[in-house]
């Protein structure tokens, strides 16, 4: 039940944080971005969440490997 909550409550967050992106880039107005400048944030993001996991993937491996605090 603990893990339902937390999911939930992630993609509520995750839910919140993507309307208002939305919301507030439609509220800029008539902004224009390039194709470079779109293609830069794509990969701004997508190294972000790649740097991300991977740290992530190596804290975990490293503690199951046994290479934590003693």
């Amino acid at each position: 039940m603990k893990t339902l909550a937390l999911a939930v409550s992630l993609f509520g967050m995750l839910a919140l944080a993507v309307w208002g992106a939305v919301y507030v880039w439609g509220e800029i107005g008539d902004i224009e971005m390039s194709t470079t400048g779109i293609l830069a944030m794509i990969a701004g993001v997508v190294l972000s969440l790649g740097l991300g996991m991977g740290l992530m993937f190596l804290v975990f491996k490293s503690e199951r490997d046994g290479a934590g605090p003693e």
